[in-house]
């Protein structure tokens, strides 16, 4: 027994280690983005928070819980605009979509930056058309569908998880990251401007559920299953706001 002990008391979860997410096998939400700029003013209806503004260029303050409080949309051509996002004057997001010449898909290049380190996490998208925009409205108008993440940064696609008892830690690059008892009590998550607060719950062996509140608000919920061989782990995602869902398949490092 003295040989035995040691060891099933160093025994890991299996969710204990650093997992990193394969875009090859990522899964969009099958709702579309729907974007509207036409007659001097841009739409976001599914953006999280919606959005309404002028298309000049300028800041405009936003309504609604994000790590942002002003969001600006430029016109740079035709087929191109490009989104600011600032919080405090300072810039904390930006997107830019170019639309091709046949008009049925688009490039999206963006970056955040919505944590206390204010380090950049960027990617890249290719977006298809699934419903045309009204007469008159600018190329990026219409209903849109992601169908390739082209790319990450590395501090994008990394966390590091751990089980221990009855308490589960979430950490990432950017210095994001929680630690909560799995009987669902609420704890900040570290390092995020948008004062999102966390609760956790352990659904069976291999499966924990976080759940995110803005203002007391549930803006997402996301599972965690580990596979039986313990090689893979699916991250699913439900954005509660714009009733979306992305699912990530991670691997153990």
């Amino acid at each position: 027994m003295s040989l035995v002990i040691p060891v099933l008391a160093s025994a890991q979860s299996p969710f204990d280690g650093v997992w990193r997410i394969n875009l090859d096998e990522s899964q969009s939400s099958t709702k579309p983005d729907v974007y509207l700029l036409q007659d001097g003013t841009y739409r976001c209806s599914t953006c999280d928070p919606p959005l309404e503004i002028p298309a000049d260029g300028r800041d405009h303050k936003i309504r609604g819980e994000a790590c942002y409080d002003t969001v600006s949309l430029k016109v740079l051509d035709a087929r191109t605009t490009e989104e600011t996002d600032k919080r405090n004057g300072k810039a904390v997001g930006t997107t830019r979509m170019t639309v091709s010449s046949d008009g049925n898909t688009a490039t999206v290049e963006w970056t955040e930056s919505c944590n206390a380190q204010g380090d950049v996490v960027a990617g890249k998208d290719i977006m298809a058309r699934v419903a045309r925009a009204p007469t008159g409205a600018h190329a990026v108008s219409g209903s849109w569908r992601i169908t390739k993440r082209l790319n990450r940064s590395e501090n994008a696609l990394v966390v590091t998880l751990k089980l221990e008892g009855n308490t589960f830690s979430f950490a990432d690059p950017a210095g994001q990251g929680y630690t909560a008892k799995l009987d669902g009590t609420e704890t900040p998550f570290k390092g995020d401007l948008g004062g999102t607060i966390v609760s956790v719950k352990r659904i069976d062996e291999n499966t924990v559920e976080e759940t995110d509140k803005r203002d007391g608000k549930i803006v997402e919920v996301t599972r965690f299953a580990v596979s039986a061989d313990g090689k893979t782990m699916t991250v699913s995602m439900e954005n509660k706001v714009n009733d979306t869902t992305r699912q990530f398949l991670a691997h153990k490092q």
